[in-house]
């Protein structure tokens, strides 16, 4: 196939993804100005609708961008791809709502934002039904109810903060401390039918590490939409959205799907660029408002669907900026989902892997996911945790004395043992049963100290 052709065949593609083909000839206006990350279009105005894309044919095929403002007598379009041949008087091409046609073809496959094959596998094929990837969740008295618990495989979650089909988690953390490295372990859970993976505004050089190291057999069953973080923001915007709107199909075909998207921070960052190039004023730490509504839009589409279909369970991961847990699209997203995870750097630093600290992770289900007296069990560890954590400094200085505080020995002598058991690297086999895990650590801690004759060191 010569250069051209694959360029037409690429622009077909393309414009098979939208919803009403006949509007390119239908209605068409005309580049009036250009900036930095927008331009401008007049004659469209009384037929576009935000959130519609519209096209610029050119020699090189199909360039598309989405329409973020309209005016009486001018529409604001972000180009899909920076730096594209757009001038003064071209003309532009009305295209409707941008669409997916996801097929059972399309598991073991990496794409991109637009639904097109990244991985040179050759071409994708498309199924019958066509989504928009700017769709709405399912009334909220249609879904099912969230009543099965799964295991994750690791055992700081699957204890302290255990998860259902159907939840929707988030993952909070600083740069570095380990957000990646926990997501590569959870793609790893066999509870799931089908798993899709959205990288929002990932490095270039760990796309591959993480398909082929992390997914291993689960590779068979995934679809990863790939965004990198030298891609334009419209289509880092794009890619959870794809991939939800992917992860919809399967669960309406019955599947339990697992939703990872890696970060819904990014994703805000996203919005962010492309809000501030129309010009929308921010209101929240240089966000502006369409962030705190395009993040619930998106959170909602996942979760348990109506009756009859699957679910679709949803880790997100959160990037904290300064490690500060409060920020802006960290409190917006924690209100939204079901629990959230805390990385603690501090256990970072100290070698803790994952650094998940129990005390401060909730799972909002966490008692549809416990069996028998394992509630109980959980609450009296965190209550020795916190003990043994707020006597640190005491202990430090030598004012820790053996029987004067019952609960303060027991957490000196289990807490250590609890620490060292919840360490799992993703090079580890996934536990099967935590507690009992934990169970066999501390009775062999229990049986081994007196022999010792000294007592277990603390962390």
């Amino acid at each position: 196939m010569t250069g051209t052709s694959r360029k037409m065949a690429a622009t077909a593609a393309v414009l098979r993804r939208f919803s009403h083909p006949e509007m390119l000839v239908a209605h068409g206006g005309r580049v009036k100005t250009m900036a930095a990350g927008h331009y401008t279009v007049t004659g469209l105005s009384h037929h576009l609708r935000l959130g519609e894309f519209v096209a610029h044919q050119t020699r090189t095929g199909v360039h598309l961008g989405e329409v973020v403002r309209v005016e009486p007598d001018l529409a604001y379009v972000c180009p899909i791809e920076p730096g594209e041949p757009i001038g003064i008087g071209d003309l532009i091409l009305r295209r409707g709502a941008f669409r997916l046609a996801p097929t059972e073809n399309w598991c073991g496959r990496t794409i991109n934002s637009l639904g097109e094959p990244i991985d040179g596998l050759g071409p994708l094929e498309s199924g019958i039904h066509r989504r928009p990837i700017s769709n709405t969740a399912p009334p909220s008295m249609t879904r099912q109810r969230v009543t099965k618990g799964f295991k994750t495989g690791v055992r700081a979650i699957d204890i302290f903060s255990p998860l259902c089909l159907g939840q929707r988690l988030g993952i909070f953390a600083g740069s570095g401390v380990g957000k990646s490295t926990l997501l590569s372990m959870l793609a790893r859970a066999d509870a799931f039918d089908k798993v899709v993976i959205a990288l929002v505004g990932e490095r270039g050089r760990e796309v591959r590490e993480f398909i082929e190291d992390t997914l291993g057999e689960n590779l068979k069953k995934s679809v990863a939409v790939v965004a990198t973080s030298d891609e334009s923001p419209m289509l880092r915007k794009m890619a959870p959205l794809s991939a939800v709107t992917i992860a919809e199909h399967f669960r309406d075909q019955g599947d339990n799907v697992l939703l990872i998207v890696d970060s819904v921070t990014r994703f805000a960052h996203a919005i962010r660029e492309v809000a501030t190039a129309s010009g929308e004023p921010p209101i929240a730490r240089g966000y502006p408002a369409s962030v705190f509504t395009e993040m619930p839009k998106l959170l909602e589409r996942a979760g348990p669907g109506p009756e009859g279909t699957g679910s679709i369970t949803a880790i997100i991961s959160i990037l904290v900026d300064g490690d500060n847990h409060n920020d802006p699209i960290a409190d917006s997203t924690r209100g939204i989902l079901d629990g959230h995870i805390v990385l603690d750097r501090s256990l970072a630093e100290e070698g803790r892997y994952p650094p998940i600290n129990p005390l401060t992770s909730v799972s909002r289900l966490a008692r549809k996911a416990w069996q028998g007296d394992e509630e109980k069990l959980v609450g009296r560890l965190k209550a020795l945790m916190h003990r043994f954590e707020e006597t640190r400094d005491l202990r430090l200085i030598g004012g820790y004395r053996q029987g004067a505080d019952p609960d303060l020995d027991i957490a000196v002598k289990q807490v250590p043992v609890i620490y060292e058991i919840l360490k799992q690297t993703p090079s580890d086999r996934p536990a099967r049963d935590s507690f009992a895990d934990l169970a066999n650590a501390l009775k062999a801690a229990a049986q081994a100290q007196p022999q010792q004759g000294a007592p277990i060191r603390q962390r």
